[in-house]
């Protein structure tokens, strides 16, 4: 049996406030905003999965230079407690996301700089192998098919490298930065009958 998302109400419309643009929850309770099942104090808590990766979404939607609010709507009963915990733990969270995403991309660059000293190796004893070959073996099948499988080996040895360099280091540096925006946003706690709340929002299905 699936467990119900956190999210009680998600707008559609990104609104702007000010020189924020605004990243709108409406909760029924604020711990349906976090993991349910993480034994870690509230300020270290992890988001809900759900949670999370709407509101990455709304804020990879928005302009890349666009300060960024989170308003989390909440019932009266809920908003007089705790306002500062809230935002520091939603922070806390997305800055750990951010200097975990740190952690991946070094570990990705140095695993990168490691195959690709192996792939240049391996391409010049592969170009190396080609020409002597070339130079010294037979006219027969067999050697063209040797020297062209020790050139052919040589530049599939820099295939990583090259894949690092040039497609996988990027990607996760654009999440790191899309983190590094969410660490630093603003976040309120607003009365749901008190403040305008969400406008056309999509109630999530249990």
């Amino acid at each position: 049996m699936q467990s119900a998302p956190p999210v009680d109400e998600l707008s559609p419309f990104y609104r702007r406030e000010g020189e924020h643009y605004l990243i709108e929850i409406k909760l029924s309770d604020l711990q349906r905003l976090f993991n349910s099942l993480d034994p870690s104090p509230f300020i270290e808590k992890d988001l809900n999965d759900d949670a999370e990766a709407y509101i990455v979404e709304v804020a990879r939607e928005l302009p890349s230079r666009a300060k960024l609010k989170l308003v989390i709507y909440l019932p009266e009963a809920q908003t007089a407690e705790r306002q500062d915990e809230p935002a520091m733990a939603v922070r806390h969270y997305f800055d750990y996301r951010y200097q975990a995403l740190g952690r991946d991309l070094r570990h990705k660059l140095r695993n990168g700089r490691k195959s690709l000293v192996v792939g240049v190796v391996v391409l010049f004893f592969g170009i190396a192998g080609y020409q002597a070959v070339g130079r010294f073996g037979g006219d027969g099948v067999w050697w063209e098919i040797l020297a062209e499988g020790l050139m052919i080996g040589g530049w599939v040895a820099m295939w990583r490298p090259l894949e690092t360099f040039l497609y996988d280091w990027w990607p996760i540096d654009q999440n790191r930065k899309l983190y590094n925006r969410l660490r630093t946003m603003v976040v309120e706690i607003r009365d749901t009958k008190r403040s305008s709340p969400v406008h056309g929002g999509v109630t999530p299905q249990p």
